[in-house]
């Protein structure tokens, strides 16, 4: 079949030798031209390996995400925002693909385990079966960037994104901790990685995540996956685990894709000694709420309120807010955090640095910190990110 001399790949499928494909191809199904059997050596691979009903409009320019609801209506979205594509999937092919999906990646998905992640050719999905869910199965595709984009790529794209990019070359140059921070689908996994793609490439990065996210273009990264139990209950390999393994592997910069529990303990400890440059992501709706949600974590492992605020305030040096807006996504505040001394110690306090208003960049206490962080000078009484 020399229609396909490659293999079958993207974020619709995985790879299968193509002369495989061919040869399935010519027994089993009628094709009269090149182009034909192209177009049904791409089905076979989305059908066997890949997403199946959902990898076209997964094909579609812009789509970041393919969404199949509870009717099993499937929706797309990316940058037209949320869309219908007319595509519906009866409730039990619906099943059957999101327990293909799962167990792909190794993932179970039954009554016993209703609801799971899987990583499916670079995309991570996520199902939920009924009864947790109410009517059909849920099925969520979050789909790769074609390419990692470029750190200077994205800040061409936010306002002042010159300045945007110059603090953060800065942050990125004096390993400081850093946590981003914002909700599902703002960006934050992206900007990470494109942080990461500037990491000096005689450094090494450990990466750990619940679902692998994560491929900076960089010439040294160790990827590192959690794993759920098998229907026994044995076998899991929690974030907290492999936060700890990572720790004997010599990681130059220590990543957590996402903190949501215990795993927040030993991560902020890795920062507190002397693994300078780590950074992970957080869901919060502000900056400011970021202090919350780390006590809330330190809770799962144990800490108390002071106890976490301790840790954190000496591990994280700085915190970056993503939103998704109309202009797309982008930063919109960047804080250090602080621990109040006395009665308040028990507190963990946001100071401003950046915050992006309507108006433009608006300054605040915390950029003296931040300055003072990064090494940078004053010339003229200016501050080095020119107000």
């Amino acid at each position: 079949m020399a229609a396909s001399g490659t293999r079958q790949s993207g974020s619709g499928g995985v790879d299968l030798p193509p002369e495989l494909l061919g040869e399935a191809v010519r027994r089993h199904l009628p094709v009269h031209t090149p182009e034909e059997a192209a177009r049904q050596m791409t089905v076979l691979a989305d059908g066997l390996t890949g997403l199946g009903p959902l990898a076209e409009p997964a094909r579609g320019p812009g789509v970041t995400d393919v969404l199949v609801d509870a009717e099993g209506a499937v929706w797309t979205d990316g940058a037209e925002g949320l869309r219908r594509t007319g595509q519906r999937l009866a409730p039990s092919e619906a099943r059957q693909l999101a327990v293909r999906l799962l167990a792909q990646d190794g993932r179970r998905l039954d009554e016993g385990q209703p609801y799971g992640d899987a990583q499916v050719a670079g995309a991570r999905v996520h199902a939920v079966l009924p009864p947790i869910t109410t009517g059909g199965p849920q099925i969520s595709v979050r789909l790769p960037a074609p390419e990692p984009p470029a750190l200077d790529r994205l800040a061409g794209r936010w306002p002042h994104g010159e300045r945007w990019l110059s603090v953060l070359r800065h942050v990125l140059a004096v390993r400081a901790n850093l946590l981003i921070s914002g909700a599902t689908g703002s960006g934050k996994t992206t900007l990470l990685g494109a942080l990461l793609a500037e990491v000096p490439a005689d450094e090494r990065i450990i990466t750990v995540e619940d679902t692998r996210e994560l491929r900076p273009a960089h010439g040294h990264v160790v990827s590192l996956q959690a794993r759920p139990g098998n229907a026994e209950g044995s076998g899991a390999v929690s974030l907290a685990d492999l936060v700890r393994q990572a720790l004997r592997m010599r990681p130059d910069r220590l990543v957590v894709g996402e903190c949501r529990g215990a795993e927040v303990a030993d991560f902020l400890a890795a920062m507190n000694t002397g693994h300078r440059g780590a950074a992970g992501t957080v869901h919060a709706n502000s900056a400011r709420d970021v202090p919350a949600r780390l006590q809330a974590m330190g809770a799962l492992a144990g800490l108390g309120p002071e106890a976490t605020a301790l840790q954190a305030a000496s591990a994280v040096d700085a915190v970056l807010h993503v939103e998704r807006t109309a202009a797309g996504r982008r930063p919109v505040e960047l804080a250090v955090l602080d621990r109040p001394e006395g009665a308040e110690a028990r507190t963990l306090r946001v100071v401003p640095a950046i915050t992006a208003t309507a108006e433009g960049l608006c300054f605040g206490p915390g950029l003296d910190a931040l300055e003072a962080l990064t090494g940078s000078t004053r010339s003229g009484g200016r501050h080095a990110l020119d107000r």
